[in-house]
């Protein structure tokens, strides 16, 4: 039988959905069905806090082809077609937008992802120093956060978007 080393251990059960952590106790967790305007299934994104942030799960379906910028948004709000009621960036620290912007970046700036031929994209991004619900930089707050798909890349300088242009999937993050 073979062992994996903790150090590789740990981030595989992170990455494969599990919930190990070195202190026996489960991480604290957040998750959102990604939805288009009309209703439709576009993914899930599944959020983990580990040690030093946020880890961020994001696997799409049904979107088009090519580049697409994806963000935390600030409300947990998901309210179609538009999705405006998700708000701004998640940007507790109170920047600029962009990791290309000098002044920059908000916490829920993300890379883009690349959607493939058949619809589908992923991408899995660390946010550090975020938190679930604890601490000084919760991301479910009062008002909670959401996942929100763009139709476009982000330029990852731009401020207050990116350029990203429309909201085509969102999804509202709920703890555990």
């Amino acid at each position: 039988m073979k062992f994996l080393p903790l150090a590789a251990a740990v981030p595989l059960a992170l990455m494969m959905g599990g919930c190990a952590t070195t202190s026996g106790v489960a991480a604290p967790t957040a998750s959102a069905k990604l939805t288009a305007g009309d209703g439709g299934a576009r993914g899930t994104a599944t959020v983990t806090q580990v040690t030093d942030g946020l880890h961020v799960l994001v696997k799409a379906q049904g979107l088009t082809p090519g580049i697409h910028a994806v963000h935390i948004h600030t409300t947990g709000q998901c309210v179609g077609p538009d999705f405006a009621s998700a708000g701004g960036h998640w940007n507790p620290t109170a920047r600029k937008h962009g990791k290309d912007n000098p002044a920059g970046q908000h916490m829920g700036d993300m890379p883009n992802m690349t959607v493939a031929a058949d619809g589908t994209g992923a991408i899995e991004y660390h946010v550090p120093g975020g938190t679930i619900s604890e601490g000084a930089t919760p991301l479910l707050d009062t008002d909670g956060a959401a996942i929100v798909i763009h139709a476009q890349a982000d330029d990852n300088m731009t401020d207050p978007a990116g350029n990203a242009g429309g909201r085509v999937a969102c999804g509202v993050l709920a703890a555990g």
